[in-house]
């Protein structure tokens, strides 16, 4: 057989496994939470500081790695998020965790974007801001990360509220609520 055949085969066996066609059905379900994070400088360590889309929770950053964005506030005074990279912990894989600003409303927000996320750099936030974010890859057998929508919705003393759902679903990308199709 001639290699230049397989090429085209290859492709479409990929783009195959891919499609919601052939992935698991979907068990996990896209609910809305609210989420309050404190900054990495001024709250104690017992503060959940970072989050995780992949477990869908606040995580304390002295406990574990496994999280995709922290806050802090600069040392300008600004609310910002941090991608694990720009923090030095890297994963390694083709898809760094990362955030994307949107000028969609949470709630127009129902497929979650692929490509363009922000993974090494700072991420300066305001009350109202709209973001895609993607996890670290956390589907190995996929070889994929997770999805979520976060919106910025509250400034405390040193701390940050955002709502956020988030798809727990191997190979999935809604963000609309309730039980994923795609």
């Amino acid at each position: 057989m001639r290699r230049h055949f397989l090429i085209p085969l290859a492709l479409l066996a990929a783009a195959a496994g891919c499609s919601s066609d052939v992935l698991a059905p979907a068990t996990e379900t896209n609910a809305e939470r609210s989420v309050t994070l404190g900054s990495l400088v001024g709250t104690p360590l017992s503060v959940p500081r970072a989050f995780s889309v992949a477990d869908n929770e606040a995580v304390r950053t002295d406990q574990t790695s496994g999280f995709d964005f922290a806050y802090n506030v600069d040392d300008a005074g600004r609310p910002v998020l941090l991608p694990r990279a720009i923090l030095g912990i890297t994963s390694g894989g083709a898809a760094e965790p990362g955030l994307l600003a949107t000028s969609q409303t949470f709630d127009d927000i129902t497929t979650a974007e692929s490509n363009g996320y922000i993974t090494a750099d700072t991420v300066p936030i305001a009350v109202g801001n709209v973001f895609f974010a993607r996890s670290r890859v956390v589907c190995a057998s996929l070889g994929v990360p997770e999805y979520a929508k976060l919106e910025i919705t509250a400034f405390g003393d040193h701390t940050v509220t955002f709502r956020v759902i988030a798809d727990n679903n191997c190979g999935y990308r809604s963000l609309a609520p309730g039980l994923p199709e795609n």
